[in-house]
C-alpha cells in the first residue's frame, strides 16, 4: 500500500499548518450539514405536504452513507493519499448540496441530501482529518492535537446555523442552501496543506492486508466496545441536530411565531457548537490526566442526565439554550478520546481504515436517531420515545466504556507503530 511521499518534517511548530487546515475543513464540513435541521420544516411544507418523515429519511440516509463510506475513504487515504480522498469528498459535497437545492422529489432528495452529501461529509470530516493529524502528531501529544483540531471543527457549527437562521429571513430555503454551499469552497484551499511525510511513520512496520487488519481489530474486545459506544454518540448527535429546531417549534412554551421558534432551535445548535469548542478541549486535557475510557464513560452519563432533566421540565426558550450549552460541552468531546484510543490500540498506520470503521458505527447510530425521530413524530406527534431511548443508550454506553482497556492490542499479524 502506498502513502504520499511529499510533505515536510513535523515539529511542534510544523504541525500547526496541518492542525489549522484540518480544523477549517472540519468547521466547514460540519457547519454546512448542521443547517439541515432548519430546512426540514419549510422543505417538507413545500414538497411533501408538511410530512417531515420524507426529508428526515434523507438526512438519515446522509448519516448512514457518511458511515458506510467512511471505511472506503479511509482505505483510499491509507493507500493513495489523504488529499485524494479529500478532493473526492469535496466534489461529492458540493454536488449533493446543489442537488438538494434543486430537487423536487423524494428520490432526488434522498440522492442529493442523502447519498451525495453523506459521501461529501465522509470524505471531509473526522475519519480523514484526524488520521492526518494523528499521523503527524508526536505520540505523547496526539490527544492534545486531536482535541485542538476537533474543537476548531466546532466553530462551523456555531457560524453556519446562525447564518442559515439569518438567511431564512431574506431567502427561501432553496436560495439559502445555494448560498451556504458557497461556504464549502475554502476547503479547496486547505487540502494542499494536509500532507504527512512518509518518513514520519514507522519505516519498519509493514501494512497488513485490509481483511487482516479488520479481522484483527474486530477480534479485540475493547475495539468492539468503542464501536458500541460510538453508536450511541451518533444516535444522540444526529437526532438532536436534525430535530431540535422542529422540537422547539412545536413544544416550546413561548409567544414567538413558529418561524422564530425554529430560528431559536438553530441558534441553540450554534450555542452547542460554541460550547463544544471548550468541552472538546477540556475532554482532551482530562484524557491526558485520567484513563480515557473513564472520561468517556463520564461524558455519556452526563449526557443521559442532561437529557432527562431537559425533558422533565417545561420547554422554554431559557431551558432550550441551557440544554444546548450543557449538551454542547459534551457534544464532540468523545471524538479525540475515541480516536486516541484507536491509535493506542493499533498505531497510526491503518488509522484511516480503523477509525473509519468506528465512525461507521457512529453513523449507524445517527441513521437510527434521525429516522426514528421523524417516523415517531409523524406517528405520535411527539419525540418522547426517542428522548427516553437516548437516555437508556447513554447509560449503556457509559457501562461499555468502563470495560475498555487503554493499551495496545495484542499483535495478530497487524503492524503496530504506536
Amino acid at each position: 500500500m502506498r502513502l504520499q511521499t511529499t510533505g515536510f518534517p513535523v515539529s511542534n511548530q510544523g504541525i500547526m499548518p496541518i492542525v489549522l487546515a484540518g480544523g477549517v475543513v472540519l468547521a466547514l464540513s460540519f457547519g454546512v450539514r448542521a443547517i439541515f435541521g432548519g430546512v426540514v420544516e419549510p422543505l417538507s411544507d413545500e414538497l411533501f405536504g408538511g410530512s417531515i418523515g420524507v426529508f428526515s429519511l434523507s438526512i438519515a440516509i446522509q448519516n448512514l452513507v457518511w458511515g458506510l463510506a467512511q471505511p472506503g475513504f479511509g482505505m483510499v487515504a491509507d493507500k493513495f493519499g489523504d488529499r485524494r480522498a479529500l478532493w473526492l469528498g469535496f466534489m461529492c459535497y458540493v454536488l449533493g448540496m446543489m442537488v438538494c437545492a434543486l430537487g423536487t422529489t423524494p428520490l432526488v432528495q434522498h440522492f442529493g441530501a442523502g447519498v451525495l452529501v453523506g459521501m461529501g461529509v465522509s470524505g471531509t470530516a473526522f475519519g480523514i482529518i484526524l488520521a492526518v493529524v494523528g499521523r503527524a502528531a508526536p505520540e505523547d501529544k496526539r490527544s492534545y492535537y486531536l482535541g485542538i483540531t476537533s474543537a476548531m471543527g466546532s466553530a462551523g457549527q456555531v457560524v453556519m446555523p446562525l447564518m442559515a437562521s439569518w438567511l431564512t429571513e431574506w431567502l427561501d430555503w432553496r436560495l439559502m442552501i445555494i448560498v451556504i454551499t458557497g461556504a464549502l469552497l475554502p476547503i479547496a484551499m486547505c487540502i494542499p496543506f494536509l500532507r504527512v511525510n512518509e518518513s514520519l511513520l514507522s519505516s519498519s512496520a509493514e501494512y497488513a492486508p485490509v481483511t487482516q487488519t479488520v479481522r484483527s481489530a474486530f477480534g479485540h474486545p475493547s475495539y468492539l466496545l468503542l464501536n458500541m459506544g460510538f453508536f450511541v454518540c451518533g444516535f444522540h448527535l444526529a437526532f438532536i441536530t436534525a430535530h431540535l429546531p422542529n422540537y422547539v417549534q412545536h413544544f416550546c412554551v413561548s409567544s414567538a411565531s413558529p418561524d422564530e421558534l425554529r430560528a431559536l432551535g438553530l441558534q441553540a445548535l450554534a450555542l452547542a457548537g460554541l460550547a463544544n469548542i471548550f468541552g472538546t478541549l477540556l475532554a482532551s486535557q482530562l484524557g491526558m490526566l485520567f484513563p480515557k475510557p473513564y472520561v468517556l464513560s463520564a461524558i455519556y452519563v452526563l449526557r443521559a442526565l442532561v437529557i432527562l432533566i431537559f425533558i422533565s421540565q417545561p420547554v422554554t426558550p431559557a431551558s432550550v439554550m441551557i440544554f444546548a450549552l450543557v449538551m454542547g460541552g459534551l457534544w464532540l468531546s468523545t471524538v479525540p478520546l475515541t480516536s486516541a484510543l484507536v491509535l493506542t490500540m493499533f498505531g497510526s498506520r491503518a488509522m484511516g481504515t480503523l477509525f473509519g470503521l468506528v465512525f461507521l458505527s457512529h453513523q449507524l447510530g445517527g441513521f437510527f436517531g434521525v429516522w426514528l425521530g421523524g417516523a415517531l413524530f409523524d406517528r405520535y406527534a411527539s419525540y418522547d420515545q426517542v428522548w427516553y431511548l437516548s437516555i437508556i443508550l447513554g447509560v449503556l454506553s457509559a457501562i461499555a466504556h468502563l470495560l475498555v482497556q487503554e493499551r495496545p492490542a495484542p499483535p495478530k499479524g497487524l503492524a503496530y507503530d504506536g
